[in-house]
């Protein structure tokens, strides 16, 4: 069980990192007049990097307080913004601006939340 929660933590805050950059970096991009190609660069070593931090704490996981806030804010927020991001998607497929849900509401709000849970769990159990 703890194999699926790590691989499921994992690649959910790994999907989330890839389209957040992707999305966020490619408007900044864009407005900077710089390639476009740079957002893609960007969105896959970002997702590599918090695939390979969550992977690697959750495997060995001693309560510090900031691993748990770090922790805690990649596993909410990543989960927050894929609701936010596909929940629009998938139930109301001709709204045109409800992926914007997951990436400047439920995104940033799971990633606070799960921070301030973080601290919370290593308040209570560390």
């Amino acid at each position: 069980m703890k194999h699926l929660f790590r691989l499921l933590i994992t690649f959910v805050s790994g999907v989330s990192a890839l389209y957040f950059v992707f999305w966020v970096g490619g408007a900044i991009l864009l407005a900077l007049h710089l390639p476009l190609w740079l957002s893609t660069v960007m969105s896959l070593a970002a997702a590599a990097a918090v695939s390979r931090y969550v992977w690697i704490h959750t495997a060995t996981f001693e309560p510090g307080l900031i691993s748990s806030m770090v922790l805690g804010a990649f596993g909410t927020g990543g989960v927050g913004f894929a609701g936010g991001f596909f929940g629009p998607i998938i139930f109301m497929p001709g709204a045109n601006q409800g992926p914007l849900l997951g990436i400047f509401i439920t995104g940033p709000l799971g990633f606070i939340l799960g921070a301030v849970g973080g601290a919370i769990y290593w308040l209570v159990w560390g």
